[in-house]
């Protein structure tokens, strides 16, 4: 045994070794949470930025100007543009992580960087939750969603004190003021078309013990609605238990047809890993994702984001200091979000 004051070298090295141990994983863990991405946010939502917190104004010009012939002499009528807002309420998410200095001078691990990495794959979790939740009208205290079911008005959704995720298109859909006539399309021809969210023309089965009810009429019924009002549906949103339930259907193809198969169709794999999409129905990109309802299917055109994602702050990592021995980092976020292309989605509905 050697005391501490025998040879100080000794001593000196090995707290030195630990305390930068702490100090570099600590730096390291906090420089790869910072390059965080989120693929819902590129997948769903518009981005802007905003320099107020609170609730911020996001304004849109309809289409409202026409041409008109001119007789010779004669002077157009002057015309001017129509606005609509769409209101978007800022608010801040965060964690606290703290590990003990024990825990990271006794392990074997980097405990600072796993415990960082898992507070990073919440925040993914959360995001996502949060935009499905929005975007498919399903309600949860924490994130302040509201549910939106195929009886909800449109001059319900449009209320932003009680529907501050706003939605798509509601029952009664030029009640509001949102819905514009498009191509030959009245304002008339596009309310008797009807809502956004629509009962699924499946019923077969137990919605409550089974779930995934999707017929082929409600994505050509989304198909009609949202090409109606000048949108190009292209993909189609599903849980794993509305994809077993396309398994079954003819018309749904599955992209074997590139895969080599002296991989063993290992490409086709690693397609899905990477982008999500599992085939294709009538020409729409399938996606599956475990956050969706079994009971709710979304068809969407992504070429048009159905949603903004108002950023006051990023994503935000800061050492704190929980207590003696622990070593802590606070994270946090300031964001808003909120459909505000009603036209761009449709929900099949089926609970």
């Amino acid at each position: 045994m050697v005391a501490a004051g025998t040879n100080p070298g000794i001593a000196d090295s090995s707290l030195s070794s630990t305390a930068n141990r702490v100090l570099v994983d600590y730096k390291d863990a906090i420089q790869d949470y910072k390059v965080t991405e989120m693929p819902v946010v590129n997948m769903f939502a518009e981005r802007f930025t905003t320099d107020t917190g609170g609730d911020v104004d996001i304004t849109f010009a309809k289409p409202s100007m026409g041409l008109e012939q001119i007789e010779e002499g004669a002077t157009p009528a002057f015309q001017h543009t129509d606005l609509r807002n769409e209101r978007v309420s800022v608010k801040e998410y965060g964690i606290a992580v703290g590990v003990t200095r024990r825990m990271i001078e006794d392990s074997r691990f980097s405990e600072m960087e796993l415990a960082l990495n898992e507070a990073r794959r919440a925040v993914t979790r959360h995001i996502t939750k949060h935009f499905i939740y929005a975007v498919f009208g399903l309600a949860d205290t924490t994130f302040g969603t509201t549910a939106v079911a195929a009886g909800t008005n449109e001059t319900d959704i449009e209320t932003f004190a009680t529907y501050p995720y706003g939605g798509f298109f509601g029952a009664s859909p030029s009640s509001g003021n949102r819905l514009n006539e498009y191509g030959g399309y009245s304002l008339s021809d596009l309310n008797s078309l009807g809502t956004h969210y629509f009962a699924s023309t499946d019923s077969s089965g137990s919605e409550s013990s089974t779930g995934g009810n999707l017929e082929l009429t409600d994505v050509t019924k989304a198909i009609e609605l949202m090409s109606s009002k000048g949108q190009n549906p292209d993909t189609i949103l599903v849980s794993p238990t509305h994809y077993k339930t396309l398994l079954e259907l003819a018309d749904f193809t599955a992209p074997f047809g590139s895969t080599n198969s002296a991989k063993g169709g290992i490409d086709y794999v690693n397609d899905v890993s990477n982008d999500g999409v599992v085939g294709q129905l009538y020409g729409l990109n399938v996606v599956v994702n475990s956050y969706v309802p079994k009971t709710r299917a979304g068809i969407f055109d992504m070429s048009v984001k159905p949603v903004a994602y108002v950023e006051r702050r990023g994503l935000t990592v800061e050492e704190a200091n929980p207590g003696f021995g622990i070593m802590g980092s606070y994270m946090s976020m300031r964001y808003g979000l909120k459909v505000i292309r009603p036209e761009a989605g449709c929900i099949v509905i089926s609970d």
